[in-house]
């Protein structure tokens, strides 16, 4: 007598976790490209942005398709982080999200200033008169730079430190998270070194990559 050996099942991922998997690094890495050819990385003030805008505007174009992509994509990312770290530590998870949600949706207010360097520059304007416009802007974009800079840094240390504890990660693919952003705030606030902001962006996407591969053959984050 003979036994039939049922065929193993193949476990199919879903296109739907496809997409969200996919969506993890890419914010990121967008952010990591525009980070490095910003025209304007180092200017002192909005005459020097002009300036350097109206000196590169293809540049600049490209700095606004790829904040258009990190809107599209960061946050999405960040809820399917979430879902692989939330039952290992909740709270966490909670703090990072409550922090990073609202910094990465303030991208919005600040892709608006980057829209107006363009058309003041695409419109022919002076430098003077450009400047004016920018310095006229609305207080809300200050305040969406605050809520930007801390929401999104420390949000992003507590996100890698959650996925630390959860344990569902590797050990160096939670530091390399952790560790990101803050390298993000020394590159553009201490060394204005767009070359290190690369980096830095360049390893919350490659920490966010890992993070996907667990959401792939996790079936607790379908």
């Amino acid at each position: 007598m003979t036994t039939a050996v049922a065929p193993a099942r193949i476990r199919s991922v879903p296109p739907a976790t496809w997409a969200v998997a996919l969506l993890l690094p890419i914010g990121p890495a967008a952010i990591a490209v525009l980070r490095l050819i910003l025209p304007y990385y180092t200017a002192g003030d909005s005459a020097d942005m002009v300036a350097a805008v109206n000196a590169h505007p293809g540049r600049q174009t490209a700095v606004i398709w790829l904040a258009y992509v990190g809107i599209l994509t960061l946050v999405p990312g960040l809820f399917a982080a979430a879902r692989v770290c939330r039952d290992g530590a909740p709270r966490l998870t909670a703090w990072a999200l409550a922090l990073s949600v609202p910094g990465y949706l303030s991208l919005g207010m600040l892709i608006g200033n980057d829209e107006i360097l363009w058309s003041t520059s695409n419109a022919g304007l002076s430098v003077h008169d450009a400047s004016s416009v920018v310095d006229a802007g609305h207080p809300a974009i200050d305040l969406s730079i605050g809520v930007f800079v801390i929401g999104h840094v420390v949000g992003t240390v507590l996100l890698g430190l959650a996925l630390l504890r959860s344990g569902r990660i590797p050990v160096w693919a939670g530091w390399v998270i952790a560790v990101s952003q803050p390298l993000h705030f020394v590159a553009t606030v201490i060394l204005g070194s767009p070359q290190v902001d690369f980096v830095a962006w360049s390893m919350t996407a490659v920490g966010l990559a890992v993070v996907a591969r667990q959401v792939l053959k996790d079936p607790l984050t379908r």
